[in-house]
């Protein structure tokens, strides 16, 4: 498959020459990474923007006319790891079937009777074993589903497991979440609460999520602090796309905004790549946010 025709090698940065090089979006049919090889592992978060009912019929966000086009993205780019926000039952079940039969699922609603949207994790079991995992809640009682705490009125939830690398061996953590998009104590709060997932593991960590803030704020320090978890856009040794902003909302891409959608990481885990993918079929976009993509390898264990 091709990618965009800017070489991939090409790292943009704040130190970049005041003439930005131009960059194409991915044409019909390419991916931006696609699949890779053992021992690159391929990751991906993704808001698909849950389905809702009673929408004009020309309205962009309508879940069947962008149901073919995500299937087409994920189809080019076949990552090994998915993070995904914002994903009903139904819409679950179609990111499975689009992804194939390798692809398995972990997480479910974050209601009290499982309903409702979720945080799965999926991944390719070809590449990758389960190992264990966990849904909780983002509250003071994180073991109680549908619980709230900390100001935010809808029910968050952190998706939490280890994996093995059949390719490698290595284990490690994926941990995928949805911080709330009103509070700000929830945010924060919810962030600590992150790290003390990471914190519990002698296992390295991918940690995607839509984190309903920029990252130059006290949620994004609270994860990042004292070198706990790395930010992969920053971290990359390329990136294949500027830095777009991660919630167009089926508007143009528009650059420096921000970046709400983040795939982080702890040392040891190194970033080969990254990208913010803007790729639209015939002016359509599968959801309203981007998805973050990011090719990652782990130190060898000692």
């Amino acid at each position: 498959m091709t990618g965009i025709t800017t070489p991939r090698s090409k790292h943009f940065s704040a130190l970049a020459p005041e003439r930005e090089p131009r960059l194409a979006f991915p044409s019909r049919g390419s991916s931006l990474i696609g699949p890779v090889d053992a021992p690159g592992l391929h990751v991906m978060s993704y808001n698909i923007r849950r389905r809702l009912p009673k929408l004009l019929p020309r309205n962009p966000d309508l879940w069947r006319h962008r149901q073919p086009l995500m299937r087409r993205l994920l189809t080019a780019e076949q990552p090994a790891l998915i993070g995904v926000q914002e994903a009903l039952f139904t819409q679950k079940q179609f990111l499975q079937r689009a992804l194939g039969e390798r692809y398995r699922a972990l997480g479910h609603g974050r209601e009290k009777n499982s309903g409702g949207e979720g945080c799965p994790i999926f991944y390719d079991s070809h590449r990758l074993e389960m190992v264990e995992w966990r849904q909780s809640a983002l509250s003071e009682t994180p073991t109680v589903a549908g619980s709230v705490s900390w100001g935010n009125r809808t029910p968050r939830v952190v998706v939490e497991a280890i994996f093995r690398d059949r390719a490698t061996g290595i284990h490690f953590q994926a941990v995928n979440t949805h911080l709330d998009h009103r509070s700000r104590t929830s945010r924060l709060r919810s962030a600590d609460a992150l790290r003390n997932i990471v914190q519990a593991t002698p296992h390295p960590t991918i940690m995607t999520g839509d984190f309903n803030t920029d990252a130059d704020t006290h949620p994004y320090a609270e994860l990042t602090g004292n070198g706990l978890l790395i930010d992969t856009w920053n971290s990359a040794e390329a990136h294949l796309t500027q830095e777009w902003g991660t919630f167009p909302n089926y508007g143009p891409p528009k650059r420096n905004r921000k970046r709400i959608d983040w795939i982080l990481a702890t040392p040891g885990v190194v970033a080969k790549r990254t990208g913010i993918n803007v790729t639209r079929y015939e002016g359509g976009w599968p959801s309203d946010h981007t998805p973050v993509q990011a090719v990652v390898r782990f130190a060898e264990p000692r």
